[in-house]
């Protein structure tokens, strides 16, 4: 009402007044409410010098009015030596009373730094020292099929390992039951104090330098709830939706959009200690891989056979009609060339059925890889390794495996049932990229079908795989046929057709991290100093020669003598592990399967796993006569619960740095795969073994020994039959 008195009082003649009276009022009002609602100078003062003291990236808040003035790095916890010797004592930071809990799984300090829940992106400029961008990583062609996330960073250390990542799939809308469902985002940080004392603006965050593991943190576990139970392997079973499910598997790797923290259960009717080597080859505990569908199994084959608690498997008993040794002779007498354990060392088996095959070829020293493809429900993957063979499980449909190019001798298809013709060839395109130039496809089926062998003749002709032998046994009934790759691309030029046609220059071979299978043929190496113009020396020499193709040579040598002295000095005698009972080992971040050749004496196999951010030296690795695949550390491995016997970390973690958002979900992968009973050797920093230890402790391993000395450390410890 006041207003409009002064409106109708300033039409009139006299009404200049009351304007200047009115716009003096609206003003003191102005000024009145800027005052109340501003922040006060000495505040804004506090706020912004605060920025040169944040070291790490801000965690979100649940609050809507949090602020982020004040924060400081949460410096790791000092190790102290005791009495000036190297020992250790290793003190977690458990016991915080400002908690607050997170879905029953993980209770974290409330003014802790979250550092396994940091979604980060740092500069894209740094960090490109020693990246071999021509190694296993994504190609970035297949956005299409699945949300992904590549971060360029910064990995330090002396190996300068690769820094242009990739998060893994996020494709899975529903966790699995018992998974870590909160996450807390981080804010950008929109100002970055410079040394001149002013501030820039970025639209980047800030990268963090914290420690990797929250040293705040508590844990405590349950059981995970998944159709699997305690087969659970998460990036491959599909554990999402809702109703019935067509299929518990994926056709293709794809993993939980939070990884799982969770721990896998037991068996149902329990667990005990896996019969020790050489004894598992013929029989095994039958509830230590107990499965529905195996049962049936057992019941309609006779090269495995359920007596006791044993499940037992016959000597010379395979799924070939008269037996693995006559199967095998036959085709030494086809190619007397193929000499197992001298020229031919590393074989891929495809199929994992009775692994009859690599036990019958390991007495010749033939390494021998079992290819679990997931998709028959029975599990026969699994009891191939608690047999002690090694093997891997992984899909096999319109992406590469996780290999790299021409690094096996020999691959073996024995009744696999695969349409290699269909689909334009791409799952034999993909044989022969793996393959080694000069190398042996074997390929043996019961029931021959005339189309199809039709197709595969013409398939194996456009790519110039030579038959050497073609026969059909009349004891086993199988019909085998034995192909070798090319050995030059002299050949390739003389197709009248050329489909397929020749791979690109850009198109690399080794890519093969979620990278797709291509309809195209990889050329073959020809100058001298590239990898795959000669064939390796024959094993054992193999191991310890070094190709004229390898560039640093010195490194290797000097990374072959370093494990030597460490497996004979300190593993075998000083950590106080029963040797015995360990024979499937996981090298969870190997460079020139260093660690596996010191152990070449011992009765074991080693599976070498290179990381994806990585430079990629896992071609070194096969040249030697050893094994191993890509892995990123951020997913699930491809292997079954309790697969091995002991897993082996040197500096995983200081190199992953910050790659993964829940780092902790790493440890939970290492209690998955591991057996109870098991041992895991952990090297690295002392401010990273500290907090580890603890998150070890809460999953109630025992710690069997800690040493440290110059901020390096070592830390031994063992799995137990402990569940939540």
């Amino acid at each position: 009402m006041a207003l409009a008195r002064f409106g109708r009082q300033a039409k009139r003649p006299y009404g200049v007044c009351v304007k200047m009276t009115a716009v003096a009022v609206l003003g003191m009002c102005f000024i009145f409410v800027w005052s109340m609602f501003s922040a006060s100078p000495s505040a804004v003062t506090s706020q912004r010098s605060s920025f040169g003291d944040i070291n790490e990236p801000v965690p979100g808040s649940t609050g809507v009015g949090s602020s982020r003035t004040g924060l400081k790095k949460n410096e790791p916890e000092k190790t102290e030596l005791s009495g000036g010797s190297n020992k250790v004592k290793f003190e977690s930071d458990l016991e915080e009373k400002d908690e607050k809990k997170l879905d029953g799984s993980v209770t974290l300090a409330a003014n802790g730094n979250n550092s396994t829940n940091i979604d980060k992106k740092e500069e894209a400029n740094e960090g490109k020292e020693g990246i071999d961008k021509e190694n296993h990583g994504s190609e970035g062609s297949e956005n299409k099929e699945s949300e992904k996330e590549k971060e360029e960073g910064e990995v330090g250390g002396d190996d300068k390992e690769e820094a242009v990542d990739r998060e893994g799939e996020a494709n899975e809308d529903v966790d699995a039951d018992g998974d870590w469902a909160v996450t807390v985002e981080e804010e950008p940080v929109g100002k970055v104090e410079e040394e001149s004392g002013g501030s820039k603006s970025t639209g980047k965050k800030k990268k963090r330098n914290g420690p990797l593991f929250d040293l705040k943190a508590q844990y405590t576990w349950k059981l995970c709830s998944t159709r699997s139970k305690h087969n659970y392997i998460p990036c491959i079973d599909n554990e999402s939706g809702t109703g019935r499910l067509q299929s518990y598997r994926h056709r293709e790797r794809s993993c939980p959009r939070t990884p799982p923290m969770c721990l896998i259960p037991l068996p149902a009717k329990g667990y005990s200690s896996p019969v020790p080597w050489p004894e598992s080859k013929l029989k095994v505990l039958y509830k230590n891989v107990a499965h529905p569908k195996l049962a049936a199994f057992i019941k309609t084959h006779s090269w495995v056979v359920e007596s006791g608690e044993y499940l037992m498997f016959p000597q010379n008993q395979s799924e070939f009609k008269g037996g693995v040794f006559h199967y095998l002779e036959s085709l030494e007498e086809m190619v007397p060339d193929i000499e197992w354990g001298k020229n031919i060392r590393v074989v891929l088996d495809i199929g994992c059925t009775d692994v009859s095959f690599g036990a019958f070829l390991l007495d010749k020293e033939v390494l021998t890889l079992s290819l679990g493809l997931k998709d028959d429900l029975v599990d026969l993957a699994q009891v191939a390794l608690e047999r002690g063979f090694p093997a891997v499980v992984s899909p096999f449909g319109t992406r590469r495996l996780p290999f790299p190019s021409g690094v096996f001798d020999a691959i073996h298809c024995g009744g696999c049932n695969i349409a290699w013709h269909s689909n334009g060839g791409k799952l034999l395109l993909e044989m022969n990229r793996i393959l080694r130039p000069g190398g042996y496809f074997i390929l043996s089926s019961k029931h021959d079908n005339i189309e199809d062998e039709e197709e595969m003749t013409s398939l194996t002709a456009s790519i110039c795989w030579n038959v050497l032998a073609h026969k059909t046994d009349e004891i086993s009934e199988v019909g085998v046929k034995i192909y070798q790759k090319p050995e030059s691309n002299d050949i390739y030029e003389l197709r009248r057709k050329k489909n397929p046609p020749i791979c690109k220059e850009d198109e690399k071979p080794d890519a093969a991290w979620y990278v797709p299978m291509k309809t195209c043929l990889h050329t073959i190496p020809a100058a001298i100093e590239e990898r795959g113009t000669e064939w390796p020396e024959e094993w054992p020499k193999r191991l310890d020669t070094f190709p004229d193709w390898l560039e640093n040579r010195d490194k290797l040598i000097a990374d072959t003598e370093h494990w030597k002295a460490i497996v004979s000095k300190s593993y075998l005698t000083g950590m106080g592990i029963d040797w015995s009972n360990v024979h499937n080992i996981l090298d969870m971040k190997s460079i020139y399967g260093g660690f596996a050749a010191a152990l070449s004496d011992q009765k074991v196999w080693v599976m070498n796993v290179v990381p994806v951010h990585a430079p990629d030296t896992l071609p070194i690795i096969y040249e030697r006569g050893l094994v191993g695949i890509y892995h990123d550390w951020c997913e699930s491995f491809g292997t079954y619960p309790r697969s091995y016997d002991l897993l082996h970390a040197d500096h995983m973690f200081s190199r992953l740095k910050n790659r993964c958002k829940q780092p902790v979900a790493i440890v939970v992968e290492m209690d998955r795969i591991l057996r109870p009973g098991g041992w895991a050797i952990i090297r690295d920093k002392v401010e990273i073994l500290d907090p580890l230890e603890g998150i070890l402790r809460s999953m109630h391993w025992e710690i069997r020994m800690t040493f440290a000395q110059d901020k390096e450390g070592i830390m031994c410890a063992q799995k137990t039959l402990w569940r939540p």
